[in-house]
Order: structure tokens, then C-alpha cells, then sequence
């Protein structure tokens, strides 16, 4: 997106604002949100979920993105606080994910982007991995199957009144 990482809660940053809609049955990171309705926290990875992530450039990867990382240090001053407490520019914000047929959306409330309501995106179907490690970035893009625009320009705009 062409958002600012301040305008979805990050207190610093550098790169590009994204939008992740995820599932992964190996851990649930979204401690603030009971997704599949069972009345526990803990165990929501495989239902679909929301990111908003700050990806930055990263050659360790053979999709050259991963999301930015942090110090320890940092979790709890530039993370906002319905973040997992990893240390990388990775928030939960809780955001609904309605998945009908061959369409997944999800309803972002302008009040939690700031009253951002124009702003331009694209959309991306990829693989990612939590590897963290001195040779690999903590969460990284592995894969990239495809691209809605196809040249990852951004030529999708929201707009006031959309």
C-alpha cells in the first residue's frame, strides 16, 4: 500500500505498509482475538487472520521482501499494543476476514488507519516463513505465486465514498 507504517500504529519504520491475510496451524499469533469463536485464545493459527506488516527489501530470501525487524527492546515502544510481542514491524489488529467462494475481504474501520480513507495497493498471493537466524530473515517472503496487477505498481486505489 501507499500507507505510512505510523498510519496502521507503528510508532517508526521504513518500507512498505502491507496488509496480510494468513493462516498457519503451527501457532497462534493473534493473542487479543478468539477467531474461531471457541472461547480460547490460544489456538487460532489456522483460521484466517489479519498482519499488517512493514516489508523491506531483503536478499536472504528468494522473494527479496521480508518484514522489518526490531530489538527486543523495541516491542514495547514502537509495536502497537495488539501486536504478538515478536520483534519485527508485525501488528494483530483483529480485522474481520470473509473468505465467499473465490473472494477473501476484509473490512478495515477508517478510524484504525487514522481516517486514511485514500491511498493506493495492489495485491499479492505468497509464501512466507518464520525463520529467524543470522541467515535468514525472521519472517520473509519465499515465494511469490501472483500478483493482482501483475507488476506489483499499486494501481489499486481506495478512495472517500468507496
Amino acid at each position: 500500500t501507499t500507507l505510512q507504517p505510523s498510519d496502521v500504529g507503528f510508532l517508526t519504520g521504513d518500507g512498505t505498509v502491507a496488509l496480510a491475510v494468513t493462516a498457519h496451524p503451527d501457532f497462534d499469533d493473534t493473542p487479543l482475538w478468539d477467531e474461531n469463536g471457541n472461547r480460547r485464545y490460544d489456538d487460532d493459527g489456522v483460521t484466517y487472520h489479519t498482519h499488517w506488516v512493514v516489508l523491506v527489501s531483503d536478499d536472504r530470501v528468494p522473494g527479496g521482501l521480508a518484514v522489518a525487524e526490531i530489538s527486543e527492546t523495541e516491542i514495547a515502544t514502537v509495536l502497537p499494543p495488539t501486536n504478538p510481542g515478536m520483534p519485527m514491524l508485525l501488528d494483530s489488529p483483529g480485522y474481520s476476514v470473509v473468505l465467499r467462494e473465490s473472494s477473501l475481504k476484509v473490512l478495515v474501520p477508517s478510524a484504525r488507519i487514522y481516517g486514511r480513507t485514500e491511498f493506493r495497493y495492489d495485491a499479492v498471493v505468497a509464501y512466507m516463513e518464520v525463520g529467524p537466524g543470522p541467515d535468514r530473515p525472521m519472517l520473509g517472503v519465499y515465494q511469490v505465486y501472483d500478483v493482482l496487477s501483475g507488476d506489483l505498481s499499486l494501481p489499486f486505489e481506495v478512495r472517500r465514498g468507496d
